[in-house]
């Protein structure tokens, strides 16, 4: 009974924060673009991002935390970064990428924001863009790795 209380929690939480990716990739990002002024596009991506990364870190915090809880349960550790373990090694290497960015996010933006892109709100949110669909690509190549490995598919 815990095992699968654990992965529904698990999944509703993946669900939760790669479709919040996904929506401020594909929905957010072109509304910006789309936007006249400078100050506007910034205030309205603040105001979407200030929301979202509040949930996106509770999410990220949960999956990590039911991950290793199904890992451990499961007695599973001995599968990671084994042909047999691809699943929950590649959604383990996408997690750690976004902790990592969670936790460096204030570094991460200064490098998409040197240079001349500090004066041009265009190439801000284009590299932002960029970098979010990326994030989006491996996030959803997690998802497909681990439902096929979860299904005896890979």
């Amino acid at each position: 009974m815990f095992v699968p209380l654990l992965i529904a929690i698990h999944v509703l939480c993946v669900v939760i924060w790669i479709g919040g990716v996904a929506f401020v990739t594909m929905i957010v990002f072109p509304m910006i673009m789309r936007i006249e002024g400078s100050i506007e596009k910034v205030l309205f991506f603040q105001g979407v991002e200030h929301r979202f990364a509040k949930i996106a870190k509770l999410c990220v915090i949960i999956v990590g935390i039911t991950g290793v809880l199904l890992l451990q349960m499961m007695n599973e550790w001995n599968l990671l970064f084994k042909r047999a373990g691809i699943g929950p090694t590649f959604m383990l290497i996408v997690w750690v990428f976004y902790v990592l960015i969670l936790l460096f996010e204030g570094k991460l933006f200064k490098v998409i924001f040197r240079g001349d892109a500090q004066q041009d709100t265009a190439k801000v949110f284009f590299r932002l863009t960029v970098f979010h669909w990326i994030v989006l690509g491996l996030s959803l190549l997690a998802v497909v790795i681990g439902v096929l490995a979860g299904h005896g598919g890979v």
